[in-house]
């Protein structure tokens, strides 16, 4: 927990853990309580704003601890409200972190890793190639950064963020500890009080941290499908070869049985054209999930460059949707929000220190495709 200066960053730490460094340090517990109110209510980074802590504490905390959330390197404000801030965390990559704003919900989209390690075909994020998980503190730090910059705390009504959507860089289940307990922070009361339900992990498929995430939390749960059977999901979600969809499907029912409540599951499916939007897609879909409780957001591509694929028609969207819909299913089309700053869903990118040298192998093989063969070149000269 601690760090290079050998200072505990307390932004990171749940109630309990916080509890236990009070007490490691010849403390009462409910100081953990008075110290995550500073923190996360009212955005204090500085042990002597604390006023109702004594001095000699005040002086031990400084000692011993600090209150540090990551680098902010840049913030953008789309036309349609959405906001983006690129941070800068411990390894030196650069995540980001996006706000939506929709009647009359706020919605912060927050990363919980530098880069990805899957690599789906039709994501940016995964282009970009893994450098490192994120803490604790540099996850819950995104959501500080965000609730600062609109000067809200919890008490007050109009919060502006009311839902957290774990869909941000990276895979959430391969970075179990750390994600689950920043979750904690959010829906505790010292921290932002924010609802189970409306905290949302989203996770490509990982079948074994479904089971164990059900064990510890009872947040929202997202899929991200794509493609309604094994064949097509093997090319774009390349773990499904080792989690298939039936092994990861009964996964997220176990998930979902266990919180009652009539909760269901979110199915997130990309709209690519004439990859995965046929009518014999949404014919799949309907049979793969007839017992699953759950509901479908469908998300138009959005494209970046050397991608490869396009984002179908407004007609092919609104047919796929409507086959879904008439099969019973509750489905919604997501509004593309911020591409003027490149905040839409799949474009986040940030600046990711790759270890994998994924993204240098991404950009030679998609420059040697593009480029003109030495008889393509010759033919057109000659027309």
């Amino acid at each position: 927990m601690s760090d290079a200066t050998g200072k505990v960053n307390l932004l990171g730490l749940t109630q309990p853990q916080l509890e236990r460094f009070f007490e490691s340090i010849g403390e009462k517990r409910f100081r953990a309580g008075q110290v995550m109110k500073w923190i996360h209510h009212f955005g204090v980074d500085d042990f002597d704003a604390m006023s109702n802590i004594g001095k000699a504490l005040r002086e031990k905390l400084k000692a011993s601890a600090e209150i540090r959330g990551p680098e902010i390197v840049s913030q953008d404000i789309s036309s349609d409200g959405t906001r983006k801030w690129v941070v800068r965390v411990a390894s030196g990559s650069c995540v980001e972190t996006v706000y939506i704003p929709q009647n009359g919900r706020g919605t912060l989209c927050v990363s919980s890793q530098a880069g990805c390690s899957l690599d789906c075909s039709f994501c940016s994020t995964g282009k970009q190639g893994f450098n490192s998980d994120l803490t604790s503190a540099e996850i819950i730090g995104q959501v500080w950064i965000a609730n600062k910059s609109f000067g809200t705390v919890p008490a007050k009504i109009d919060r502006a963020i009311t839902n957290v959507v774990m869909m941000g860089m990276g895979e959430p289940l391969l970075n179990f500890d750390n994600v689950v307990a920043a979750m904690n922070i959010m829906m505790d009361d010292l921290g932002y009080g924010i609802s189970k339900r409306k905290v949302t992990l989203s996770t490509s498929g990982v079948a074994p941290m479904i089971d164990k995430l059900g064990e510890v939390i009872d947040v929202s749960l997202a899929l991200s499908l794509h493609a309604p059977n094994d064949a097509l999901r093997n090319e774009l979600v390349p773990i499904n070869r080792k989690y298939p969809l039936a092994v990861v499907l009964d996964a997220c029912k176990r998930y979902i049985s266990r919180l009652g409540e009539k909760r269901v599951l979110t199915i997130e499916y990309t709209l690519l054209k004439d990859v995965n939007d046929q009518p014999e897609h949404a014919a799949q879909i309907v049979e793969l999930l007839q017992d699953v409780p759950c509901k479908i957001n469908l998300i138009p591509f959005n494209p970046f460059p050397h991608s490869g694929y396009e984002r179908p028609s407004n007609n092919a969207i609104r047919r796929f949707q409507d086959l879904l819909h008439q099969a019973g299913h509750n489905v919604t089309v997501r509004t593309t929000r911020g591409d003027d700053i490149d905040a839409a869903c799949g474009q986040l990118v940030g600046q990711v220190m790759d270890r994998t040298r994924r993204s240098e192998r991404y950009i030679a093989v998609r420059e040697l495709s593009e480029t003109p063969t030495v008889m393509q070149r010759r033919q057109t000269n000659l027309n």
